[in-house]
């Protein structure tokens, strides 16, 4: 068997530059912020491979239920030539997307795209040799940024899953939903996992679990910013904190300084004060609501066609078309 080598559009040195840019931007900022993106680096994704195992941890179960029941459906709509993954990751749950697709005769080529080179080539060549009669095409990317390098010439059905529509900004997610709709030909497909607007008793505990997995999750980036810029961070220092913001309906998450201190970052030539009980905001988790996100989707060219939710309401999975 011989495995496709990976399409390269993003490299070390670009990650290196891209992670300077943010933490000199986000750590000087009046309220200090970091991307979500720095938690993972190969502890991260461990960690939160473990965070979707947890008891608290709906949505990845509930995605799952929802592509399970409908992988079918979704195959028999599209008809889709050529599946696309961003922020493929392992491709988990893609495989009921393939396996459906393959089933129905339609699909020849499966694209997975994610800025992890390691992660994609473990992914490419898991997938090709249990899919020996598809396509696989790896692109190493950022969706943020490369999403003209797609290939074309076949209809496409993009697949967005996992709820990480809800880590953008509302303005991040119109510049990427239009980026996105730029890029297809009219009649080809969206396949969004979104998380739901629901109790915070069940939302909260989601993102601050008992056993402390997702407090050692959010500390990562500390730990990332130390081994690569040389920062002198003491992740121990910061109490991982994560609260629901009903104006906006997401979840913050955020690191709080345990007591006022100054943090060199050596890669930098920065050095970074904190008082006590100041706050880093490391990520924002948006929930929609069915009528919402059809707005938004209409707004950036897309016509929602299929809407789709588990058995308890917690997860929405939509199916949209560009028109």
């Amino acid at each position: 068997m011989t495995v496709p080598e990976l399409e390269i559009h993003l490299d070390e040195s670009d990650l290196a530059r891209s992670l300077r840019d943010d933490v000199r931007a986000g750590l000087t900022a009046p309220a200090k912020w970091l991307p979500p993106k720095w938690f993972y680096d190969a502890r991260g994704s461990e960690l939160f491979e473990e965070i979707t195992r947890l008891p608290e941890y709906y949505p990845t179960r509930a995605e799952r239920a929802v592509l399970t029941a409908y992988a079918t459906e979704i195959a028999d709509v599209t008809v889709a030539k050529t599946l696309v993954e961003l922020g493929s990751g392992s491709s988990d749950k893609t495989r009921l997307l393939l396996d459906a697709l393959s089933r129905h005769g339609s699909l020849g080529t499966f694209v997975p795209l994610d800025v992890s080179a390691a992660a994609l080539r473990d992914a490419v060549a898991a997938l090709t040799a249990e899919y020996p009669n598809l396509s696989v095409r790896g692109i190493v990317g950022d969706f943020t940024r490369h999403l003209r390098v797609l290939p074309g010439g076949a209809t496409r059905l993009v697949a967005f899953l996992g709820g990480t529509i809800g880590n953008l900004l509302p303005a991040e997610r119109r510049e990427f939903l239009t980026a996105l709709r730029a890029v297809l030909e009219p009649g080809e497909w969206l396949l969004l996992g979104s998380d739901l607007v629901k109790d915070e008793r069940i939302l909260l505990p989601a993102y601050d679990d008992a056993a402390g997995v997702t407090a050692e999750f959010n500390r990562n980036v500390l730990r990332v910013v130390n081994r690569e810029l040389g920062a002198s961070f003491d992740p121990e220092a910061f109490d991982h904190v994560a609260v629901w913001n009903p104006a906006d309906e997401w979840i913050e998450m955020r690191l709080r300084a345990r007591e006022a201190m100054r943090v060199p970052i050596a890669g930098l030539d920065l050095v970074v004060e904190f008082d006590e009980g100041e706050e880093v905001r490391t990520e924002i988790s948006a929930k929609f609501r069915r009528e919402g996100l059809a707005r938004e989707l209409e707004s950036a060219g897309f016509a929602l066609r299929r809407w789709w939710t588990d058995p308890d309401g917690l997860f929405g999975v939509s199916l949209s078309q560009a028109v």
